[in-house]
């Protein structure tokens, strides 16, 4: 077989392009065993360097090897080389990234789809099936500021702070803030950020879409612990944080159990059947919000077994939930 363990046309021809660039001249013999090909493919991956890349590589006879003729403006590789299987993969992802969030990512994936589109185009593919047959929908999905979220995105990622105009949702009021974002979350159709705040010297998690101002400060963030970072994220119950409270043990029916059992409610669940083909499920959990909701939407079909306060608070919302239908 050609090529190092199968390796993909776009993988060596950025195997050839290290060597170019590491090189002033570049022999036969190196390219063959930098990817490790036939004589046959070595010559087609060099007509495709010089005839599908643009790239300006000559041969120079008198000291027997290739060159890039560094005057020719289109020295620097392109940086799309991709099998049609690849550029299939990559419209694919774009077209769920489009239909996910359209406002956040459409106008940036601009010129990236035109090459790809391009580059598919010279393969004899067409785009218009992709974009006609995946469809992706969202419930509960709520509309974000293309400013706000790209300010966030960007202090986290360039470890800036942020001052933010938050709005509480619970509480009805918008407070001011200083924040050290760690880490952009999207998370259920939503994105948050996770962040020290300066302000309540915590953490905390917030909905992007409830930040009214961003600003972007040029004083470097706070870090915190990558292993605490996930202690704080990960340990409870969805997107609240911080270290559990309770655990809750819930209990579906058979009927149900056929999907829940296939859902993961958090990393550290426990879970078994019963004799009955009931299912037990134990998740821990800080904040019962978001719990509360998910064992809402199955009904009849999950019974609250502990803790008490939890299977309380369940069956009051049920049974205010039924007074409105009397």
């Amino acid at each position: 077989m050609d090529g190092v363990a199968g390796m993909s046309d776009s993988a060596r021809l950025y195997a050839y392009k290290a060597l170019f660039e590491s090189k002033r001249l570049v022999t036969r013999a190196d390219m063959l065993a930098v990817a490790e090909v036939s004589l046959a493919t070595f010559k087609r991956d060099l007509a495709k360097l010089r005839d599908q890349m643009g790239m300006p590589i000559h041969f120079d006879k008198d000291r027997g090897g290739y060159y890039l003729d560094r005057n020719n403006q289109q020295t620097e590789m392109p940086g799309l080389w991709f099998s049609p299987e690849e550029l299939v993969a990559l419209l694919t992802i774009q077209r769920l990234i489009e239909q996910l969030q359209p406002g956040l990512v459409g106008l940036k994936l601009g010129p990236l789809k035109k090459k790809l589109t391009q580059l598919l185009q010279t393969k004899g593919l067409g785009t218009s099936e992709i974009e006609n047959r995946i469809r992706m929908t969202s419930a509960g999905k709520r509309a974000v500021e293309l400013k706000c979220f790209e300010t966030v995105a960007m202090a986290t990622i360039a470890r800036k702070r942020l001052a933010i105009t938050h709005r509480n949702r619970e509480r009805g009021e918008t407070v001011k803030r200083t924040i050290s974002p760690q880490q952009l979350v999207h998370y259920r159709d939503n994105w948050y950020v996770d962040a020290w705040c300066h302000l309540r010297n915590g953490f905390r998690s917030f909905g992007v879409d409830a930040i009214d101002e961003a600003e972007l400060l040029n004083e470097p963030a706070m870090e915190v612990d990558p292993a605490e970072l996930r202690r704080l994220t990960q340990a409870s119950y969805g997107i609240f944080a911080g270290p559990p409270k309770a655990w809750a043990v819930l209990r579906f029916t058979p009927h149900r159990a056929q999907w829940v059992q296939a859902e993961t409610w958090h990393p550290e669940q426990l879970a078994a059947f019963e004799t009955d083909g009931s299912y037990l499920l134990k998740v821990p959990y800080s904040d019962d919000r978001e719990l509360m909701g998910d064992i809402l939407r199955h009904g009849a079909d999950v019974q609250v077994i502990e803790p008490k306060a939890l299977r309380a608070k369940v069956q009051r919302t049920l049974l205010d939930a039924a007074a409105r239908y009397i």
